[in-house]
């Protein structure tokens, strides 16, 4: 033991090395994975708190039942007590993961109408109301005025403040339901106030306003009152109109991602097997369906990300491993000498490697385990397989080169590299595998529906490596041409260089053959990222058309000066969108209905160019003006064949003829997706003075505009359009809301949905990690020819070598390979999503727009940054290697002739 602590000790650089790159892996097959499950359930929880209450929660509701006929009369009574029936009926895993339930008994808002003697039951549109029983809900009020129900001969309810106040509903007040049957009283008792109006139990039953049933006569509120038990039970039976159901809410924050697929399958059965006389109503299984689609693809990218970084860092390990070899081959052949057999020299090395790897790769898996996330199941396969290549490696390298050993010295970086037929072979066959890779991946896709092919999810990887193989073996003929052309020229050290370069040597194929993948990996990633980030942008520039997109029922004719005046604003465009507008071709044919876009194209071309918008309008709708039969139109391709070149179209409630002036998959404001569409120019537009066009939205240029300020400018449009339509000005509640959508808000939220942040965080690793790596075997080639290049500097300085030209030296032997090495990684990063093609689904990432090869110019100015610190770093490493060289000749010396 004693002998090995002190072999270990004088040969602890090449050890702890191993032990530093051992431990960095274990670090990333551990640390890695979790932070992404961390950041995949992250993105689950956070779309299932999006969804709506109708699509997030499982709820089993029964169909109107007429009292006292239907068998489920005492549900009413019994309801609450059906809770945790239908609860342990649910399978695995629903149970476990609901932290709320309620049971609601109502009568209305379908299927009823309320009328009465005062306002607002007069007249034709009066609020849609509906009476019901919740449980909790007693908990979740306190009541500010009146009394709690107690119903008797009449249908007693409370009534939260908002909506009291919204109808001008006072205690007191009294009104009729009318159901299918019959109609009952309602008399309001009570008025309350909601502990928390944000709460879960009160999601079905928000305070909203509805269109009344003739259009002409506007909008009305709709809401809902709480009864008691005999309350509701008295209106279900003078109505004949009840709707039961129980309503049961998921907690998020219990759910991770491989809970989804024994959720969605548990949903589907309770969908087909619900309770007698329910149905369940929920839209979950669609949410969880589309996460795991998305999920399944984000999952494939990351496991070729981690592929190619895991191969990197692999290959590091192993030319770490033959460092430590190489150094010390010299004591390995005086063992041989000596009688020792090549299996007592891998037994020696393999003690001194267990000595120190194994806890490297413990403390990488320890401090993986600090990270947040969801640990990964199997988490210890990787570990337990970097452990065993970062302890083996060198010990079965000593072996298999002192099978035959040879006792005389030689210089192999001198050698010209000749391989043997074998290697042929074997090389051969990696290409082989790459390309047969490539095409199955374009077949099959990287996603599959029972996992991750793991041979699939190699293959960028093993096409860097087959790339690497091909121009490491036809570099070296144009170099010795270069060198024997400087051969000509004066000096000795461009002849050295690339003459050196130029051999073949494996002792620079294998660090360069790293690097090509290291650099792939890096490009790949970056390539990936840009595509996906313009799509997202492109995105972005269809649904929000400007720096912020305005969007009401209807704005008055001074909402665009009202815009204009708000501080940071240079530029504001009135859009008018709607769907459904019937469309007549040119013949008279009807073609169906479609979307229409009226913008004005001058106003609107002034806030694209503002903006930094990618879209822009076709020259044909800014420029138009009145006059003439038809005016310029942009027309969807779907379209095009259609309508030929003439059409009519309508724009609230008047046609209007066109002439197709420019065909286009996408147009700014029409929001992505749309695919028969017709976009107008508002300016050119023949609009009679007393029917003035009424736009819904503008979009404004400004990024330094208040989205406050911007909302309370689009309210007083409305409040205008409203206004002058009514003949008076409509009460608080009638007013719709002023929806401001920012650009920045918007491209920020494609990053934040579903899986998208496991995907941002995923490549930022694999580029950071790429970049390190890459380094790290520029550095590992530097290394590996040190002692040749030092024993040759210290011959060459007996000649007059200066130091700078011993540097020069290094150059020219390394940066040729150095840079046909980055520039054959950053081809191949840049093919792969072209290779790949479909099979990366980047679609499912972009919010539907097609993702298109997009380089990044800041990707190509990493590469040019990453040669130049490459280069430097080989310097520095060069200078430290012959600097400890030199010391320990002059040790060596000073001990002879001391």
């Amino acid at each position: 033991m004693t002998a090995l602590l002190h072999r270990a000790r004088a040969f602890a650089g090449g050890l702890a090395l191993l032990a530093v790159l051992a431990l960095v892996a274990s670090l990333l097959v551990s640390g890695v994975p979790k932070l992404a499950n961390g950041y995949t359930d992250a993105g689950l929880r956070a779309d299932i708190v999006r969804l709506p209450h109708t699509a997030r929660d499982v709820t089993f509701g029964s169909v109107r039942a007429r009292f006292p006929l239907d068998p489920s009369a005492d549900v009413v009574r019994d309801g609450p007590a059906r809770l945790d029936t239908y609860r342990r009926q649910l399978g695995a895993p629903l149970p476990d993961l609901i932290s709320d339930q309620w049971y609601t008994a109502r009568v209305g808002p379908n299927g009823v109408r309320t009328s009465g003697d005062v306002a607002p039951f007069l007249g034709n549109c009066t609020p849609s109301l509906s009476v019901r029983t919740l449980t909790g809900a007693d908990q979740a009020i306190r009541m500010v005025e009146g009394r709690p129900p107690a119903s008797g001969g009449t249908v007693e309810a409370t009534l939260a403040r908002p909506a009291a106040t919204a109808m001008k509903v006072r205690v007191g007040s009294t009104f009729t339901l009318t159901g299918s049957y019959g109609r009952v009283p309602v008399q309001v008792v009570g008025i309350f106030e909601q502990n928390d109006p944000g709460a879960a139990i009160w999601a079905d039953m928000p305070l909203t306003q509805t269109a009344c049933p003739n259009p002409d006569d506007g909008v009305t509120v709709r809401a809902g009152l709480l009864t008691d038990d005999a309350g509701l039970r008295f209106a279900a039976e003078r109505t004949g109109d009840v709707v039961h159901e129980w309503r049961f809410r998921i907690a998020e924050e219990r759910l991770t991602a491989p809970d989804v697929p024994a959720l969605a399958a548990a949903v589907a059965a309770a969908r087909r097997s619900p309770p007698p006389r329910t149905a369940l109503v929920s839209g979950l299984e669609a949410s969880l369906s589309r996460f795991t689609g998305e999920q399944t693809a984000v999952a494939a990218l990351l496991a070729v990300v981690q592929a190619g970084v895991l191969a990197t860092l692999l290959g590091l390990i192993a030319l770490a491993a033959g460092l430590v070899v190489e150094r010390r081959r010299a004591e390995f052949a005086l063992i041989r000498a000596r009688g020792g057999a090549a299996a007592t020299i891998g037994g020696r090395l393999l003690a001194e490697t267990v000595l120190v790897v194994p806890a490297a790769v413990l403390a990488g898996a320890l401090a993986g385990a600090l990270l947040p996330g969801r640990a990964p199941a199997y988490g210890w396969l990787p570990l337990l397989a970097v452990a065993a290549v970062a302890t083996l490696t060198a010990p079965v390298l000593a072996t298999a080169t002192q099978r035959h050993p040879t006792f005389a010295g030689r210089r192999r970086d001198l050698t010209r590299s000749r391989p043997s037929a074998r290697r042929f072979v074997a090389e051969a066959f990696v290409v082989l595998l790459a390309v047969l890779g490539v095409l199955l991946v374009r077949r099959r896709g990287l996603a599959a529906t029972d996992g991750v092919d793991p041979y699939l999810v190699v293959v960028p990887v093993l096409l860097a490596v087959a790339v690497a193989l091909i121009v490491l073996r036809l570099l070296p003929w144009p170099l010795r041409l270069a060198g024997r052309l400087t051969a000509r020229a004066r000096g000795a050290v461009p002849f050295l260089g690339l003459a050196g370069a130029g051999r073949g040597s494996p002792v620079h194929t294998a660090p360069l053959a790293v690097l090509v993948v290291a650099v792939a990996t890096g490009v790949f990633t970056g390539t990936v990222t840009g595509s996906i980030a313009d799509a997202r942008d492109r995105a972005t520039d269809q649904e929000v058309a400007g720096d912020a997109l305005i969007t009401g029922a209807g704005f008055g004719a001074d909402t665009a000066r009202t815009l204009s005046a708000v501080p940071g604003v240079t530029a504001v465009a009135p859009l008018w969108v709607a769907g459904g507008a019937p469309l007549r071709a040119g013949g008279g044919q009807t073609q169906g209905q479609v979307r229409v876009l009226v913008v004005d194209g001058p106003a609107a071309e002034r806030v694209l160019r503002d903006s930094g918008s990618s879209l822009r309008l076709p020259p044909a709708l800014i420029r138009a003006g009145r006059g003439g039969d038809a005016v310029p139109a942009l027309v969807s391709p779907d379209l095009a064949a259609p309508v030929g070149t003439e059409g009519a179209v309508d724009v609230q409630g008047t046609p209007y003829r066109f002439r197709v002036a420019a065909i286009a998959a996408e147009a700014p404001g029409l929001g992505v997706g749309a695919q028969r569409f017709v976009v107008l120019p508002a300016q050119a537009l023949p609009v009679a003075a007393q029917q003035p066009l009424r736009f819904n939205r503008f979009v404004v240029a400004g990024t330094g505009a208040d989205p406050d300020a911007l909302r309370r400018a689009g309210d007083a449009g409305q409040l205008a359009y409203l206004t002058s339509g009514l003949g008076r000005a409509p009460a608080d509640w009638a007013l719709p809301p002023t929806t401001v959508t920012t650009w920045r808000a918007q491209r920020a939220s494609l990053e934040e949905s579903g899986v998208n942040r496991v995907l941002s965080f995923s490549f930022a690793a694999g580029a950071t990690s790429a970049v390190l790596l890459a380094l790290l075997a520029v550095a590992f080639a530097v290394l590996a020819g040190a002692p040749g290049r030092g024993a040759t500097l210290s011959r060459l300085r007996t000649l007059g070598l200066s130091a700078g030209q011993g540097r020069r030296l290094l150059l020219y032997e390394l940066v040729p390979l150095l840079i046909v090495a980055l520039l054959a990684g950053g081809l191949v990063g840049v093919a792969l999503p072209r290779l790949l093609g479909p099979a990366l689904g980047l679609s499912g990432f972009t919010a539907g727009v097609p993702a298109r090869d997009h380089i990044d110019p800041a990707l190509v100015a990493a590469v040019l940054a990453a040669v130049i610190l490459a280069v430097a770093a080989a310097l520095l490493v060069e200078s430290a290697a012959n600097r400890r060289m030199r010391l320990g000749e002059a040790l060596r010396l000073g001990g002879e002739y001391g």
